[in-house]
């Protein structure tokens, strides 16, 4: 497929994409969200891509923001929908793909560009990341699950304090609040993230997905995790790389999950 705002590169079955709008520090316009959907679906669909990686082009920003200008007239009504449809077609979208997705969040992570980041399935900064909710700033609040991902990320007090202030935090305050796992330099960022997509794909595609599930229903209104868990739990005897797994580490020899 292609694009118009975004890259998208396979490789080793990891599927990179790459916002690609320099001269905007990447924002997040309503054309490129609708590119991200579609790079994001398509790479959970593709049996080859095993892990997806998320970072934006070039070394001052993974996304500065959304793009202002396309919203700064909005009524209540057409504001309404705009976080409505972005949720939908984004941010839960990526939250609930089977495929793992890992930000790698290089240079500015404000507003819709943060709220993409928490939205993967775990965060690797650079050293020169700065990351923030500024929306107050102007008038209007995080829009794309800012203010329900960030406390459950940080916790409320320090949630509250952020998007109160609409500051910025550098990379290693973020990863002692616990926003991102990984802290390091913009040169090494994309391959310290292969790494870690190296380790996920040693083990079944299918367990993850289902632990993604289970993790994710912690965090739902209205949903017991634990039956979930137990849901998924039992799934996995039904499947072929519970039966691969099972026997290689019987047999001693490494497993060669099918997928299935």
């Amino acid at each position: 497929m292609s694009y118009n705002n975004i890259l998208v590169k396979e490789n080793n079955g990891i599927t990179t994409i790459t916002i690609n709008r320099p001269s905007k520090l990447n924002a997040l316009n309503k054309a490129t969200i609708e590119e991200l959907h579609d790079a994001f679906e398509e790479a959970d669909n593709d049996t080859n891509t095993r892990v997806i990686i998320v970072t934006g082009s070039g070394e001052k920003a993974f996304v500065a923001g959304a793009d202002i200008s396309e919203f700064a007239d909005f009524d209540v009504e057409n504001g309404a929908k705009l976080a409505a449809k972005g949720q939908e077609l984004l941010f839960d979208f990526v939250e609930n793909l089977s495929t793992p997705v890992i930000a790698a969040v290089n240079g500015f992570a404000l507003g819709g560009g943060l709220e993409l980041a928490m939205a993967c399935h775990f965060r690797v900064a650079s050293d020169n990341a700065k990351m923030g909710l500024p929306e107050v700033s102007l008038g209007v609040i995080p829009g794309y699950g800012g203010t329900q991902r960030l406390p459950q990320l940080v916790g409320k007090g320090i949630a509250m304090e952020m998007v109160m202030t609409a500051g910025m935090i550098d990379a290693n305050t973020a990863k002692e609040y616990g926003l991102v796992n990984h802290v390091t330099t913009q040169e090494d960022l994309l391959e310290f993230c292969e790494k870690i997509a190296s380790k996920i794909m040693r083990n079944s595609p299918v367990a993850i997905k289902g632990a993604i599930k289970a993790i994710n229903a912690n965090f739902k209104d209205g949903v017991d995790g634990y039956k979930v868990e137990i849901k998924q739990f039992g799934k996995c005897f039904g499947t072929e790389d519970f039966t691969e797994g099972t026997t290689a580490f019987l047999e001693k020899r490494k497993a060669e999950f099918p997928g299935k």
